[in-house]
């Protein structure tokens, strides 16, 4: 397959992804303004009928497309449909606990990954109208303008954003001794309570860097590249090649990366040398 051909797939995929956020996010908006009922998944983890029906809504529209690509979406887990190296990584609500309490802040979160790699996104926010999205080797838009990570070089003048995971109250991997240590280093630190936005937000240099523990897949997948394709670095927490199967993440505009690997560091347990 040539560039041209591979590119007009990967705009064709993209263009399925974008139609599929607006819609679930439509969706979300429905609800927002009619109401709902809310389950728990566990102690502070709760799951809305806003985040089936959009779930529901993304795989329904992304399988008329696509019928033999498979999903991974965080509400039914992962749906094979056969041999196909394509796999839609879905977060249909990112963003629960914010829309539960009508605080809006919650996007829909739509990753494609081939072949283990993530080669586009789209991270649609119904409450501002904005889609974030992104193709490998195709740069990185809000709105369909392109979209570049901040200049700001050192910490002390930096805007970071973190999370903290739904176990919080029951884990020492908490993040609280990361966000003690930035918060003594960095200009700020904001809290969303949307991972997905938290990466665009990087990536459209409204934050410097970001970092988390205790993330899944569907949070990371389409920020991920959109981060990337603006011009971001990611890694884990040693610096180490990313994984949306890791859990964790540093996300910067790769000016401050090191200085952040840095403070996050200090808080590790050393690793001794094999012998």
């Amino acid at each position: 397959m040539g560039h041209s051909d591979y590119q007009s797939d990967l705009d064709k995929l993209l263009e399925t992804a974008i139609r599929a956020g607006r819609m679930a996010g439509a969706i979300l908006t429905r609800y927002a303004q009619s109401g709902f009922h809310i389950e728990y998944k566990g102690l502070i983890n709760l799951v809305t009928e806003a985040d089936h029906a959009a779930e529901q809504c993304v795989i329904d529209c992304i399988r008329s497309q696509y019928p033999a690509h498979g999903f991974l979406a965080e509400e039914r887990g992962r749906v094979e449909q056969g041999s196909s190296p394509y796999v839609w990584i879905i977060d249909p609500l990112d963003g629960t606990t914010n829309f539960a309490h009508g605080f809006p802040a919650y996007c829909v979160s739509i990753g494609l990954e081939y072949k283990g790699e993530c080669i586009a996104g789209v991270v649609y926010d119904p409450t501002r109208e904005e889609l974030f999205s992104a193709t490998r080797g195709g740069g990185a838009r809000l709105n369909g303008r392109p979209i570049q990570v901040s200049r700001t070089a050192i910490l002390d003048q930096a805007l970071l954003v973190t999370g903290f995971a739904y176990d919080i109250r029951d884990t020492p991997q908490n993040n609280l001794d990361h966000f003690v240590r930035f918060a003594l280093r960095a200009q700020g630190i904001r809290r969303t309570g949307s991972a997905a936005l938290d990466l665009c937000y990087v990536a459209a240099a409204r934050f410097d860097g970001f970092w988390e523990v205790k993330l899944n897949p569907w949070d990371m997948a389409a920020g991920s590249i959109i981060l990337k394709e603006a011009g971001g670095q990611i890694t884990n927490f040693r610096g180490d090649t990313h994984s949306l199967y890791g859990q964790e993440l540093v996300a910067s505009n790769s000016l401050i990366h090191g200085a952040m690997l840095s403070i996050i560091q200090e808080s590790l347990p050393v690793v001794s040398p094999k012998p």
